[in-house]
């Protein structure tokens, strides 16, 4: 079965792969920051990450027509890893897991509010628009469910994930009006290096006390199994069952993100997040696709983030 008709077995087991790969993230990111400083956090990642890609990116050649296009690699990488990271690893100090996994998912109302910017008017379609209203509403209803339904969530760290989901929105943009003649893997391995090396001296002072093992085996599962080998399972997913459906396992990240939160992290399924989170989905669903498996044609190539 090819790519245009439908998923392999092959397809599956790298669309399983990738639900997890990038729905536990938050789980890591939760137990790194116990011990580990944010910025100390994004720079482990990175550098560890690139230095795992860089084979990859040497032999196929696709770090050198990276290198060609720094500028505007380094771009793509401050929207994609250097802001979102630092973010994710500050909100996850006081905000749960899970709940940072579905605002997170919120990518696509924001995409779809930046292609109407840029004039794309298709995005004021029925199906879209209302997507649009329902995603927001879900929003609004885990960001205050908490305090409606009994307890507390930060809203700084909730506006921080949300502020992560706007620069994951806007990373696509960069890719494909920039960047679309640059192999995924040298515009991901490049940025994963530059950001690494800038954040390295933020990271050395930041740190102030030795890592626990826990915080330590976190970090490095970040790096190497939901950075370096989710990008080497996302680019093979892509081979396999094409660019428009691959894209399509970000919808299941957050189921990952919430179950993981509350069976490992005892976080609580609270009502505001059990209402809210079908809603923020479908409305992602409807905002992004219009409820089709195949986006507009006006949309940038799918470069799902990397929590």
């Amino acid at each position: 079965m090819n790519a245009h008709t439908g998923f392999t077995r092959r397809g599956w087991l790298l669309f399983a792969a990738m639900c997890l790969l990038w729905g536990v993230p938050y789980l890591f990111i939760s137990v790194a920051v116990e011990s580990i400083s944010p910025p100390a956090i994004v720079a482990g990642r990175t550098l560890i990450a690139a230095l795992l890609l860089l084979p990859f990116a040497i032999r196929s050649g696709a770090l050198r027509a990276a290198l060609k296009m720094w500028p505007w690699v380094l771009a793509f990488g401050l929207v994609e890893m250097a802001g979102p990271f630092l973010l994710l690893g500050h909100a996850e100090m006081t905000l749960p897991s899970g709940m940072t996994g579905l605002l997170v998912a919120t990518v696509p109302l924001f995409a779809a509010l930046i292609a109407l910017g840029g004039g794309d008017r298709g995005v004021l379609r029925p199906a879209r628009a209302i997507g649009l209203v329902v995603g927001f509403i879900g929003v609004a209803i885990v960001v205050a469910g908490p305090g409606l339904f009994g307890g507390h969530v930060s809203l700084l760290a909730a506006g921080e994930v949300l502020l992560v989901a706007v620069l994951y929105a806007i990373a696509p943009f960069i890719v494909a009006r920039k960047l679309g003649d640059v192999p995924s893997i040298g515009t991901i391995t490049l940025s994963l290096l530059m950001i690494g090396i800038l954040y390295l001296p933020i990271a050395l002072l930041t740190q102030h006390r030795m890592p626990t093992l826990p915080s330590i085996g976190a970090l490095i599962a970040l790096a190497v199994i939901c950075t370096a080998v989710a990008f080497l399972a996302f680019f093979a997913l892509i081979r396999e069952v094409g660019p428009v459906r691959a894209p399509l396992f970000t919808y299941v990240n957050p189921v990952v993100a919430i179950i993981l939160g509350a069976i490992v992290l005892s976080e609580p399924l609270t009502l505001g997040l059990v209402i809210g989170f079908p809603l923020i989905i479908a409305g992602c669903w409807f905002a992004g696709t219009g409820g089709r498996l195949r986006p507009a044609a006006s949309a940038p190539a799918p470069l799902p983030p990397a929590p």
